[in-house]
């Protein structure tokens, strides 16, 4: 396929993937942003050996993984319970070793942005998007009023909020609150290892080790804490130290944790949404990341699957004779994928962020112990991977394997 103009609304993570993918790929790519100087929103995630291969094939993971945490273990008990609870290894016996790669979002931002910037991605900030023209060449429309230049092809990567997303997602009654801080210098947990514990499932507090954040040298950690909407204006409320306190005696471990936890300010809310775009596929427009399907985060695959999505439309442009046989080629090579994984963390989500009596005791007393019988440690480490299922379909994923 010739060279296309392609706009891209949203400098987030899968905004400036699918721009340096496409980019490196001979397209003339603009980049729109709302905000003066494109910023993350966030604090720790997880980017899987899937996400890391198209960290690596847009040349975004030396930079990531100078930043990063290497994760080996995921581990979460239930308050009172010996064992554990969630226990996945990237590398179980006799398996090649993987690992997670856990960094703040401003750490993702500044690789994937880097990359972007050095394939001579074009970057337009201070322009909200709000809309699309339905032309034969497909403008974007600003909030001011003004319009950008006509393209070939338009991608929403805007997220949950986008004005273009016809997405309407179920809103999922828990979210949490996250902070950034000091990784402890007599820290009791490791420095490898997601760690969680759990009150049946109406409490998680959990400590991820990301490493460091842009310019700085001091290792980091994200701490988040489990809680519903309701609980979130009683939270805000209740003196920050009361919190602590709660927080220290569900799990003693975390309490050097929230030593640099000093407000309410120190803390940021986020709450999920589920569902996902039945086609994310129009004529000159596509819907990718968040835009086009939203999960609870339990899983870990948010930003995985926008990398995934960037790479897989990168990919099926250099496939397709014409580009609408090119974005066809994209849906088919995600669709499964996506919906495997869209429907385990709806599986997933509730025996750890609900209500429920009686998915937790399931979980604590079921689950937990069948997950320790093989063949079920070497699928777990593969659904957190990524790679459950083939990430990319319909002949895309060629050269997909984690580096």
């Amino acid at each position: 396929m010739k060279p296309l103009t392609i706009g891209i609304a949203g400098a987030g993570i899968g905004g400036l993937a699918a721009a340096a993918a496409l980019a490196q790929a001979g397209h003339e790519v603009t980049v729109y942003d709302q905000f003066d100087t494109p910023r993350p929103v966030g604090s720790g995630l997880v980017i899987q050996p899937v996400g890391q291969a198209v960290l690596a094939r847009i040349g975004a993971l030396d930079v990531a993984e100078a930043h990063g945490a290497q994760i080996t273990h995921m581990l979460g008990h239930a308050a009172g319970k010996r064992l554990p609870i969630l226990d996945v290894r990237y590398a179980p016996r006799k398996s090649t070793p993987r690992h997670g790669l856990a960094l703040h979002r401003a750490a993702l931002f500044h690789a994937v942005h880097l990359a972007a910037a050095t394939t001579g991605v074009t970057l337009v900030a201070s322009h909200e998007v709000t809309g699309v023209t339905d032309t034969a060449q497909r403008q974007l429309i600003f909030a001011n009023g003004d319009t950008s230049p006509p393209y070939d092809l338009i991608i929403d990567a805007a997220g949950a909020g986008s004005p273009l997303s016809p997405l309407k997602a179920r809103a999922l009654p828990y979210g949490a609150i996250w902070g950034t801080v000091d990784w402890p210098k007599d820290a009791p947990l490791p420095d490898h290892q997601l760690s969680q514990r759990y009150e049946a499932a109406r409490r998680m507090v959990g400590v991820l080790p990301i490493g460091l954040l842009p310019g700085g040298t001091t290792r980091k950690a994200a701490l988040f804490w489990s809680l519903t909407r309701p609980e979130l204006e009683t939270w805000r409320t209740t003196p920050i130290e009361a919190w602590k306190a709660d927080a220290s005696t569900l799990w003693p471990d975390a309490a050097p944790y929230l030593a640099d936890v000093t407000c309410h300010g120190d803390m940021t809310a986020a709450f999920y949404s589920h569902g996902s775009l039945r086609t994310p596929v129009a004529r000159g427009l596509i819907h990718i990341g968040d835009s086009a399907h939203r999960a609870s985060p339990q899983l870990g695959q948010g930003a995985n699957m926008a990398l995934l999505d960037a790479w897989a439309l990168a990919q099926a442009l250099t496939a397709g004779a014409d580009l609408p046989e090119a974005l066809t080629r994209y849906h088919k090579s995600r669709r499964w994928h996506l919906w495997a994984y869209q429907a385990m963390s709806a599986l997933f989500t509730p025996l750890y962020q609900s209500h429920s009596r009686v998915l937790p005791a399931l979980r604590n007393h079921l689950l937990a112990p069948m997950a320790q019988i093989p063949p079920a440690p070497h699928l777990l480490s593969r659904l957190v991977c990524g790679d459950l299922l083939p990430p990319l379909q319909a002949g895309l994923g060629k050269g997909m394997k984690a580096p």
